[in-house]
């Protein structure tokens, strides 16, 4: 079997859902099918597994080596595989990171850990522990995941710089800071550094222009649906050409506002659902504290998939 070329922090990155039976155990058969569906995108560059998208939160570590190993089995010698980190405590982490290089993955991407939320911002030192404690464990490269400050997750952009600079497998960033002026200054300043630090875009509900600030690419659940539809605006927007990408977004607004109207917290929910009313997958499982969604909202998605001209057949496919 051939190698696959390194991890490159460029293109379209889909992060893939992880479905359950209805005892919420994991659906193997499901996830291999899904997996499959999101490689057979034409233009991705990677996908992302044991992140938010697949409810990371809810799987033991069992599990996600379990993850690791279908995604493998199944496109492993076809795309780059990112890993999640994560975990509150940087031993933890650094144990994850471990378990994933060995495992087969190509990169890491470290989710901050929640204990920072009481006033980590205050203390730089932490955050920088936590990437060195992972960087000991572990030669993959990092996508470091920058959450809003609002939260308190958020590293400052002083913090940020440091972490770019100082460890070395650092090589993007999946940026949701939420706020333009930031993800502008982030950007310039990022790819300013002696040693380039990418972007990956994750304000999948306002894509278009987010990319067009320049950013390297996009990492987003949902790509676990609308992969093609990034790809094609992906594209427009490297080649500069406005009025294509322009075409394209108004095709993504109705997933993204039926993806990521509040609350939040049910963006892969909602994918899931989507995904069912195309016949992509078989059921919407999550598990708690996610709940199933309202009759009127699963026929809001399915709606939604309909107005962006999505089908069963379609939505994997090409757009021209």
């Amino acid at each position: 079997m051939t190698a696959l070329p390194p991890f490159q922090p460029r293109g379209v990155i889909p992060a893939c859902l992880l479905p359950f039976h209805a005892d919420l155990s994991i659906d193997e058969a499901g996830l291999r099918a899904h997996l499959n569906d999101v490689a057979a995108v034409e233009g991705i560059t990677a996908v992302t597994v044991n992140a938010h998208a697949s409810e990371v939160a809810t799987c033991t570590i069992a599990e996600q080596e379990r993850v690791l190993a279908i995604t493998m089995e199944e496109i492993g010698d076809r795309l780059p595989v990112v890993h999640g980190v994560y975990a509150d405590g940087s031993h933890l982490a650094a144990d994850i990171a471990r378990r994933a290089e060995r495992g087969g993955a190509g990169a890491l991407l470290v989710f901050p850990p929640a204990t920072l939320a009481m006033g980590g911002a205050m203390r730089p030192e932490m955050a920088l522990a936590h990437f060195r404690t992972i960087r000991e464990a572990s030669d993959l490269p990092i996508v470091v995941f920058q959450y809003p400050l609002a939260g308190g997750l958020g590293y400052p952009v002083e913090t940020l710089l440091r972490i770019c600079a100082e460890i070395d497998t650092v090589v993007a960033i999946k940026d949701w800071c939420n706020d333009a002026k930031q993800h502008e200054r982030q950007l310039r300043e990022l790819h300013a550094l002696p040693r380039r630090v990418a972007v990956l875009s994750t304000h999948s509900s306002w894509l278009l222009s987010s990319l067009v600030l320049g950013c390297d690419g996009l990492l987003s659940g949902a790509g676990s649906v609308i992969a093609a539809l990034q790809v094609a605006l992906f594209r427009a927007v490297e080649r500069g050409d406005l009025a294509a990408a322009r075409a394209v977004a108004d095709r993504i607004y109705p997933t993204t506002g039926a993806f990521y109207d509040p609350p939040f917290l049910d963006m892969h929910n909602r994918m899931k659902e989507a995904l069912v009313h195309l016949g992509r997958m078989k059921a919407a499982h999550v598990r708690p504290p996610l709940m199933k969604l309202p009759d009127a909202e699963i026929a809001r998605i399915g709606r939604a998939m309909d107005q962006a001209g999505l089908t069963g057949d379609t939505v994997y496919a090409r757009v021209a």
